[in-house]
């Protein structure tokens, strides 16, 4: 095996390797409390809860899990926005020893379902304005409680009287649930009075903490099963790597939704596990945001390059004060270099591009915030008692420097695992390497780059997105004979899905009908912006669709425009 050259690049305020505690994740609220009780841990539209009030709710919230029937190792889903109630959820679910199941709030009920049966989750924590979706599925699924909040139950005073008006307005309906048999009020729950260290066998190291659902080419998502050991070790080498931030005095921006591994661990575990404040946004808006950072002196600001370029085209950018950001690290797609510069121009802040998969818990890579070399178009070096090699496509064959193949993996943040898919597993992970499916190369200083997906995964807006998955809706319709889904460029979402058919003989659909059959299938981020209709699809020999045919006809159209 090559020897880690990346190593050198290393400043000296960040280790290469480090000792991993073993604890379970909730244990860092418990330290939280014990140190710093009164400190400020959530704000959220002007609400806010100290880590005393953080515990004790995760407390209530565990507690009343162990009562409704939730045992070590049960899966409980949540299905929320970034707010107050999520995170309580999440270290609640820990706190009874279950595992945590992120969801999606944007799924259609036919993605709800398949995650729900999938991971096997006994019990759902989702919004009053969700509901109706998951009482529709809820008969096919393992399901025997549902908790039930709203965005009101967490908004200061007047904010929680006028939301009601203001929801009903955007959505049309308006829902009530009452607190009896399978369905439970977040609200009752908090009226517990006594809180008290739950009396169940709580996880250890080893133990399942997170299913995070990821996709693939091949049928739907798959369950990544991700450890204490794994979070824990990824939150660490994330908070080394803030070596010039100070824990417990950084305000950390909660902007990406915490269903993407992403945003759960560079902020929703990071800022326990400094004792730091999290600024919880419940949806992405360029002006409230803005606000945000400035009012609150945002100081990290983890992020998608979608998200920094919405800010920097934003008209009124220049009336905001965002010099408080010191560090970004832009994950889930390619950073385009003018808008780290822009970025970096406009905030004073450094904003750097990293790279990971959910598999991974996320992060593997980085290019360095304050010392060390930044390159420009690299993922920059793998992070401490991280491998990483460049293997030729499809074998364990390691190829030397500069020449592209297969990015591989190796470390403590590894997943353990796919949900009930050993096979998939042992694709995946290949003598304690994991496969990332990406293609890239390695400099002669230990710096990575990608160059290509090995996966016809489609990175929209930061959005994984799988098109198999859009392919079988769109089968679906009586009038698809053919089709083929594929990401092209797009200047602000830096891929959109867009959507080849070939209709059946004697039938006319128009584009606006296609749209209006995806979404009511689909989430709404999944569903093609563009659809174009041929008479053939380009083919092999033996019948298969050149899906990246397609891509590379697009690239050419754009560059002609250029």
């Amino acid at each position: 095996m090559t020897e880690k050259i990346w190593l050198k690049n290393y400043p000296p305020n960040i280790p290469t390797t480090m000792e991993y505690e073993e604890i379970p994740l909730q244990e860092y609220l418990t330290r939280a409390v014990e140190k710093t009780p009164t400190k400020i841990a959530i704000h959220f539209l002007g609400k806010e809860l100290t880590y005393q009030e953080l515990y004790e709710s995760s407390l209530k919230f565990a507690n009343y899990l162990v009562k409704i029937g939730i045992e070590k190792g049960d899966r409980v889903a949540i299905m929320l926005p970034n707010c107050p109630q999520s995170v309580i959820a999440y270290y609640g679910i820990l706190y009874a020893g279950g595992t945590v199941v992120q969801t999606n709030p944007l799924y259609t009920e036919r993605e709800v379902e398949y995650q729900l049966k999938d991971s096997g989750a006994k019990a759902i924590v989702t919004l009053d304005i969700l509901y109706p979706r998951i009482m529709k599925v809820q008969k096919n699924t393992d399901l025997e409680n549902i908790i039930v909040t709203g965005i009101k139950d967490y908004l200061p005073f007047p904010k929680n009287l006028l939301y009601p008006f203001v929801q009903k307005k955007e959505y049309g309906f308006k829902v009530t649930v009452e607190h009896s048999g399978m369905n439970h009020l977040f609200t009752e729950i908090m009226k517990i009075g006594q809180v008290k260290k739950v009396e169940v066998s709580t996880n250890n190291e080893d133990d399942i903490a997170l299913l995070q659902y990821t996709g693939g080419t091949t049928g739907f998502p798959k369950g990544v099963m991700l450890t204490h050991k794994n979070l824990v070790a990824n939150v660490q080498m994330c908070s080394v790597w803030m070596s010039e931030c100070t824990p417990g005095e950084e305000v950390i921006m909660g902007v990406l939704p915490f269903f993407h591994v992403y945003g759960m661990t560079t902020v929703l575990l990071l800022s326990v596990m400094r004792k730091d404040k999290m600024v919880l946004m419940p949806k992405f808006n360029a002006t409230d945001t803005l606000k945000a950072i400035q009012k609150q002196k945002a100081t990290l600001f983890p992020g998608a390059p979608t998200l920094y370029i919405g800010l920097l085209n934003h008209p009124d950018i220049d009336k905001y004060d965002l010099s408080s950001i010191k560090a970004c690290i832009s994950g889930s797609a390619s950073l385009p270099v003018e808008v780290q510069e822009k970025f970096e121009k406009v905030t004073g802040g450094k904003l750097v591009e990293g790279y990971g998969l959910t598999e991974s818990s996320p992060v593997t890579h980085a290019n360095f915030l304050w010392y060390g070399e930044r390159v420009k178009g690299s993922i920059g070096v793998p992070w401490p008692d991280t491998d990483a090699a460049i293997f030729k496509t499809d074998t364990l064959e390691q190829l030397p420097v500069g020449e592209v193949g297969e990015i591989a993996v190796k470390g403590p943040q590894v997943m353990k695992g796919y949900w009930n898919r050993p096979e998939d597993t042992e694709m995946t992970l290949r003598n304690g390497w994991l496969l990332t499916g990406d293609l890239g190369y390695m400099d002669e200083n230990g710096y990575f780059f990608v160059v290509d997906r090995k996966k016809d995964i489609i990175i929209a807006g930061g959005f994984n997105i799988y098109p198999r998955e859009i392919e079988e809706v769109l089968y679906e319709h009586d009038a698809v004979q053919e089709c083929v889904v594929a990401g092209v460029p797009d200047p602000y979402r830096g891929e959109t899905v867009k959507a080849y058919i070939v209709l059946k003989e004697g039938y006319q659909v128009t584009e606006d009908e296609f749209n209006e059959y995806c979404r009511a299938n689909l989430a709404a981020y999944k569903v093609p912006r563009i659809y174009e209709f041929r008479s053939e699809l380009p083919k092999t020999a033996v019948g298969k669709i050149l899906r990246r045919s397609l891509v590379e006809e697009e690239k050419a159209k754009q560059e002609q425009l250029n």
